[in-house]
């Protein structure tokens, strides 16, 4: 009894760690994606045709001022990875009504450039089907007009948008990954094709960018200010700040490399823009501008051939729907974050009961965005976003001084250069090119102005009293999760509270074989539209598994160490865990059949079974809680070896009898009996005490997964090793156990042994 009280009291509390499941590259992509989005495809032509050739000007005078302010994301963001980005770091610095206009202006302008996102894809779209159905473009434009059938469609795209994220619809990873690489692909076609062109015809460059400031300097100041929303996006990074590994080194990195795979594309494609076209009587500025949201597409048609403009459409597409759906998140993300904190009404930061996703939030982001996408004309919303942006970054730029002075003893293991040099000079600029809009488009100040004016009478009349109970709060990045202090541990996945106690009896033994002590985990799933920090909300699900886990190593006088991990998506989670961890085994539970035909072990399992830096212990959900006997099947290999091995340590511990066994094809030879039996002889040998009453038989079958399925109805438990074929041949574990796990009545364990560093990283480039 003193011994059960002793392990309760060590296991009474749960850890819980959050996955960092973006890399370097995954953190970058994001960022491109986001900036090479309806940007580059909307504003290019109304650029040129405020500012002429010297729009290259005023990209490239954008860059500089992104590049400033990016340095005060990369330090704030990578000692403070929280989410919310920017609202977060002037919440912190400003924590009164300069905080919570900077939320307040922050979500505004993320719904402001979803607007112009729906509107560009209605454009888009609209160009494509007067190419290819000039029938029903006409009769829209007859019975509608061409204006009205464009907001038609923005309405039903917004709509469209906004349900989907209500939904909870995502694109993985991977796949907004492929999608940002697809657009360079676009973009990069048509460069091609401009600069053959040029090539062709290389007088056109003189004439194309002559005179180069048609409308003078002010041309230049105002497409600044109207375009600056293109170089927005980067700042999504430091929004997910904390979901990406190393955030004190990879968040400085991302950033930067974001803008050094956009910005040369930007003026690449701003300079064949205005240098391959022939414009006919117009300069090529003026031909640009006349087209404004669709110039790239009238662009594409003087030197591309037909094919290679429904491309460049194509892409336009891509682009606006990602750039849509990405901003609609962060958008919603911002306004639920200022839910939590108090500084909108509660229910913004509800969560749907079903769909875990902040619909309220979603909801209320696509009914501001809808109506500013069919009140306000495209120059007003891009200029009106623009200028948001603007005051927010100036706002950042502020808040790295600040926060330097107000918090000197958080962490900073990336300091903006040339301090405070740097973030003054961003702040100036960014004040600047805002003033400088009210020139081109007043209304974009006063719509601003109005939205500040009411947000701080709703702060002061509503909020201040209510947020006045919470403090601003700071995540520090962890430390690295590998530490010479760590010691290494068996570590077991647990999920369905079914089977956790036939999981932690398999795993128990796997533990004392190896000394080590058994930790036990579960993943909290939190949607991609929601930070990660909001899994919290839903970790008292997992703890009431895991404190069954607890119980029932109590009352086996036995120790167990539990931890809760939050992730965006439960393979990541125990990768996570893994790594944090060291674990030298990973035992994890399997239904037994995947419903997707794509899968062979399901979403999860697949992933963990390609990159886990472990050896692998997977058990098919046992048919019994009771196992006396075993089979187990060898062909020898390292598998098979390790799985003699860890079933020694479990018959050992369970009083099990086994039986090894050796699959012959029927009238096998007397050389190939030996064969078998030498095999046999050897995985015997590696069962331990278990060893000396080990049966041994020979079972003639034309098929081995067939007759390892056919025989394990005898027996309670069947294990087996990974087969060893060729990667590219046969995935993950191999055919065999594959069908085995699939196909045998009986409670199966499929072993796999680590492969080595070199082998998982060929694993993770091809996987």
């Amino acid at each position: 009894m003193p011994e059960n009280n002793k392990v309760n009291n060590h296991i009474d509390s749960t850890q819980v760690t959050f996955a960092r499941d973006l890399g370097l590259f995954d953190a970058t992509m994001l960022g491109v994606g986001a900036m090479i989005g309806a940007g580059i495809f909307v504003l290019t032509g109304i650029a040129a045709g405020e500012a002429g050739p010297a729009s290259l000007l005023s990209f490239a005078l954008n860059a500089l001022v992104t590049l400033l302010t990016a340095f005060a994301y990369a330090e704030l963001a990578s000692a403070m990875p929280r989410a919310g980005g920017g609202y977060s770091f002037v919440r912190m610095a400003f924590p009164g009504a300069a905080g919570f206009v900077s939320g307040w202006i922050l979500w505004f302008a993320y719904t402001v450039a979803c607007s112009l996102y729906a509107l560009g894809f209605a454009g888009y779209f609209w160009e494509l089907v007067h190419q290819y159905l000039p029938g029903l473009a006409e009769a829209a434009d007859g019975l509608l007009g061409r204006h009205r059938s464009i907001l038609v469609l923005t309405l039903m795209v917004g709509s469209g948008f906004t349900w989907l994220n209500v939904r909870g619809a995502e694109v993985t990873g991977k796949t907004e990954n492929a999608l940002t690489l697809s657009k360079i692909g676009v973009l990069c076609i048509f460069l091609v094709f401009g600069l053959m062109a040029i090539f062709d015809q290389p007088d056109r460059i003189n004439e194309s960018l002559t005179p180069f400031l048609p409308n003078g300097l002010g041309g230049v100041l105002i497409a600044m200010g109207l375009t600056f929303i293109a170089f927005e996006g980067y700042d999504l990074i430091a929004t997910v700040a904390e979901e990406i590994k190393n955030p004190e080194k990879n968040v400085p990195r991302a950033t930067f490399l974001a803008l050094a795979v956009t910005v040369p594309i930007y003026l690449l494609i701003l300079f064949v823009s205005l240098a391959a076209i022939d414009p006919g009587d117009l300069q090529a500025w003026q031909f640009l501008g006349k087209f404004k949201e669709t110039a790239i597409v009238r662009a594409a048609e003087s030197f591309m051939p037909t094919v290679g403009v429904a491309v460049i459409v194509a892409g336009g597409l891509l682009s606006t729907m990602s750039a849509l759906n990405a901003t609609v998140m962060a958008a919603s993300r911002v306004a639920f974050s200022m839910g939590r904190d108090l500084w909108l009404p509660s229910s913004v930061s509800k969560i749907h009961s079903t769909r875990r996703t902040p619909h309220i939030a979603i909801l209320t982001t696509g009914v501001i965005l809808i109506g500013m996408a069919v009140t306000l004309p495209i120059e007003a919303v891009g200029s009106a976003a623009s200028l948001i942006f603007l005051l927010t970054f100036a706002l950042v730029n502020l808040s790295v001084i600040v926060l330097r002075r107000k918090h000197p003893e958080i962490p900073r293991k990336y300091k903006v250069p040339l301090y405070p040099f740097i973030p003054i000079a961003g702040f100036v600029l960014n004040i600047l090119l805002a003033l400088y809009q009210f020139n081109f488009q007043p209304i974009a100040w006063y719509v601003t102005i109005g939205w500040i004016g009411v947000g701080l009478l709703i702060y002061f009349a509503v909020f201040e009293k209510k947020s006045a109970v919470l403090k601003p709060q700071v995540l520090i990045p962890e430390p690295p999760v590998v530490t010479e202090e760590q010691s290494p541990c068996v570590m077991v996945a647990l999920h369905n509270p079914a089977n956790i106690e036939a999981l932690l009896d398999l795993s128990y033994p796997v533990a004392h074989a190896r000394g080590l002590p058994l930790v036990a985990m579960s993943v909290v799933e939190v949607p991609r539209q929601m930070p990660i920090h909001e899994g919290m909300r839903t970790a008292h699900h997992r703890e009431a598994l895991l404190a069954k886990a607890r119980k029932f190593a109590a009352q086996k006088e036995e120790e167990l160490e539990t931890k809760i991990v939050v992730a965006h998506h439960a393979g990541d989670g125990i990768l996570s865990a893994v790594e944090r961890h060291k674990a030298d085994v990973l035992v994890m539970g399997w239904k037994g059949f995947s419903n997707t035909r794509d899968r062979l072990f399901g979403e999860v399992t697949d992933k963990v079974i390609r990159l886990v830096e472990c050896d692998l212990v997977l058990i098919k959900t046992p048919a019994a809680k009771e196992m006396r006997t075993c089979l187990l099947p060898t062909s020898g290999g390292p598998n098979a070896k390790l799985a003699a091995t860890i079933l020694g340590s479990i018959a050992d511990a369970r009083g099990m009898s086994v039986t090894a066994g050796y699959f012959v094809n029927e009238g096998a030879t007397d050389e190939q009996i030996e064969t078998a039996r030498a095999y046999i002889d050897d995985t015997v040998s590696l069962l331990g005490k278990t060893a000396e009453t080990t049966k041994k038989i020979l079972i003639p079958s034309r098929s081995i997964s067939g007759g390892i399925a056919k025989a394990s109805k005898d027996y309670d438990l069947v294990v087996i090793g990974a087969a060893k074929e060729p990667f590219f041949r046969k995935m993950l574990f191999g055919e065999i156990p594959e069908k085995v796990a699939r196909y045998s009545p009986s409670a199966v364990m499929v072993v796999k042994k680590y492969e080595g560093a070199a082998k998982s990283l060929l694993k993770r480039i091809l996987g």
